[in-house]
């Protein structure tokens, strides 16, 4: 034990020492092996000298190659190669001896080929031998003299993947992990061995092998699993409370080398359950290329990602709009740290205010506007209608007006599945501003002017996204609890960030002008559910740990969204995960016309005569758990 702490690397004249020993040692027991040990046909072969000359070229071999200079306890695959060169080239260098003298000068050889031959092979296996014996060594010594928590675990993934996060973690400081064995999909693999392990099967034997390890911990080792088999096998740690880990992209890895704390707990993104939507088409980078870009709500959840893709495609020049200073201040620090050649401007100018708009179109002359600026929070907007109108109502009308104005090739729209059959006022300002945008393209086609394409695209709740779900369980789970919970019976749709913003983007090259593009984001997901899984996730229990609270429907808040309304029909796109829903454009002059009453009904006195405007203007929208629900004949519970 001392002598392991005092000596934490081998100096490396005792490892050229070592190993000019082992070849000695090599060579000597091949003139034995070669000669069956007979010792009358040893005296005949100048042993001495032939071992003397295999160790000597080995030494400069060594020398040249610098296979001594290594960390032995560190000993890798790259270390087995250089020591198999290290032998190769010193068998060769002898060999080529052997050939001089027999062949130039015609005395006999300085070593048989024999003799070189399993000298060879056996300093190859000896060298390699001792530095694992070392390695192994330094390893068991150092696990004695520490204290280390244990973890019982199993690794799901007996591939490459598998190996390289076992090999991390049985070096890591700061737990001891007992490996029990491998769980692989694979049923060719079961019953084998695999890193000296076993493995057991797939995910159908973890009840059996928690009950006789009594595991805390699944590592996921697969690079390449489908979302719905990684939600069957995390389902089955948390029915088994065991806690489940995954290994990061590969691309996140240090030199191709994992690392013990770049493990990660299961995201709940993890677990959509269903296929990730991937677009990437090569005709957004073409379209942006080039051209100058401007996006509203540049700070927000959207509008920032959606800006930093924009700014991989090398625009001309990329203006960033937003009325929130310090994050809009924020996303140009970063895109100009990460994008030092762009053409960048930040402008503050709330999209309500319609002259301040006209100026960044009169400014920059943006060619393409991606329309993310909005009001989302439905609570919020059911106090505040006005601002609702104001702001996804007319903030968007003064975009797509000023578009058309200065000659702007596509808008598009950002929109909500809150829109379709909307139960509140933010539902409903977004689906007025979906019909404004479409009877305008409508509009100018018919009018045969020179086309700008207003296109929207409408998806459900956003992972991740400033004042969603999952930052708001995230909190309570850091504040010890309880997570709140709306009704048990509430289910949201959800995709990623990535994900809405590779659909603005294929929006923009698809669209031709007055499309309506929705996502198929698979089946709703219950709000208790994600809840009771991030509690899991997070290495708690629900109901003990951590308490669940159903506070009630919020105003306006609905059971369910929709992304088609019962009356929308769809059609197909090239994409099997996006359709394009055929909704009636209404007439501009008529919408138009209605929503200049809105400018008349900004004061607070005038509430529901504006909401009513909005809900005759939307027949469909009918308020739930709201004071706007006396607008519809009906009469709100106490």
């Amino acid at each position: 034990m001392f002598f392991s702490k005092k000596i934490n690397i081998l100096p490396r004249w005792l490892i050229a020492c070592l190993d000019s020993i082992i070849l000695f040692i090599s060579i000597f027991f091949a003139y034995f092996l070669a000669t069956n040990f007979d010792w009358l046909q040893m005296a005949n072969l100048q042993v001495f000298q032939g071992s003397m000359t295999f160790v000597f070229v080995g030494l400069l071999v060594m020398f040249l190659t610098k296979s001594y200079t290594g960390i032995v306890r560190h000993t890798g695959i790259m270390d087995g190669m250089l020591i198999l060169r290290t032998v190769g080239f010193t068998v060769l260098v002898v060999g080529l001896l052997n050939f001089l003298l027999v062949f130039i000068n015609g005395s006999g050889r300085v070593v048989p080929f024999a003799v070189l031959i399993i000298g060879g092979m056996l300093s190859l296996f000896f060298l390699i031998t001792y530095r694992l014996l070392v390695k192994d060594f330094f390893r068991k010594n150092k696990l004695k003299g520490m204290d280390l928590p244990k973890k019982k675990i199993l690794i799901y993934g007996a591939g490459e993947a598998g190996s390289i996060t076992y090999r991390a973690v049985v070096k890591d400081s700061h737990y001891r992990y007992l490996v029990y064995g491998f769980l692989d999909d694979d049923p060719r693999k079961k019953g084998k061995y695999f890193e000296g392990l076993p493995v057991f099967g797939n995910v159908d034997e973890l009840a059996d092998l928690s009950a006789k390890y009594e595991l805390e911990e699944l590592i996921i080792a697969i690079i390449e699993l489908t979302p719905k088999r990684r939600r069957e096998i995390i389902d089955a740690c948390i029915a088994l409370d065991i806690h489940a880990m995954t290994i990061p992209p590969v691309n996140q890895w240090v030199g191709g080398n994992l690392s013990p704390g770049a493990l990660r707990d299961v995201k709940i993104e993890d677990l959509l359950g269903r296929e990730s939507i991937c677009l990437k088409n090569k005709k957004v980078s073409g379209m942006i290329s080039g051209k100058r870009v401007l996006v509203t709500g540049a700070a927000g959840s959207i509008g920032s990602e959606l800006s930093r893709q924009i700014a991989r495609c090398a625009p001309e020049m990329l203006i960033l709009l937003d009325i929130a200073e310090s994050p809009l201040h924020d996303q140009e620090v970063f895109i100009r740290n990460e994008f030092r050649d762009l053409p960048l401007h930040a402008v503050l100018e709330d999209v309500t205010n319609l002259e301040g708009v006209k100026r960044v179109f009169e400014n920059f002359q943006p060619e393409y506007v991606f329309h993310a600026a909005a009001l989302k929070h439905v609570p919020m907007m059911e106090k505040y209608p006005a601002k609702a109108v104001q702001c996804n109502l007319l903030g968007t009308k003064n975009v797509a007006d000023c578009a058309l104005a200065f000659g702007v090739k596509k808008m598009v729209m950002v929109s909500t599945d809150k829109a379709v059959n909307p139960t509140n006022v933010m539902g409903a300002s977004k689906r007025l501003a979906e019909m404004y945008v479409q009877s305008l393209d409508k509009f100018q086609k018919e009018q045969h002017q020179e086309s700008t394409g207003f296109i929207t695209t409408r998806f459900g709740n956003v992972l991740g996204s400033n004042g969603s779900v999952i930052p708001l369980f995230k909190r309570q789970l850091k504040s010890g609890g309880p997570l709140t919970v709306t009704d048990p019976d509430v289910t949201r749709y959800f995709m990623t960030i990535p994900e809405a913003c590779d659909l603005v983007l294929e929006a923009g090259v698809m669209g031709n002008g007055g499309e309506i593009y929705v996502f198929d984001m698979g089946e709703p997901i219950r709000i208790i559910d994600l809840a009771r899984k991030m509690i899991y996730l997070s290495g708690k229990k629900p109901g003990k740990d951590i308490e669940i609270e159903i506070t009630g429907l919020r105003p306006g808040e609905k059971l369910y969204e929709e992304v088609l309304d019962s009356g929308e029909l769809s059609v197909e796109t090239h994409h099997p995960k996006i359709k394009i829903a055929l909704v009636r454009p209404g007439n501009y002059q008529e919408i138009k016309r209605k929503m200049l009453l809105f400018e008349t009904l900004f004061d607070p006195e005038d509430e529901m005569q504006l909401v009513g405007h909005m809900k005759k203007m939307v027949p469909e929208y009918i308020s739930k758990m709201s004071r706007f629900e006396l607008l519809d004949g009906q009469k709100i519970e106490k």
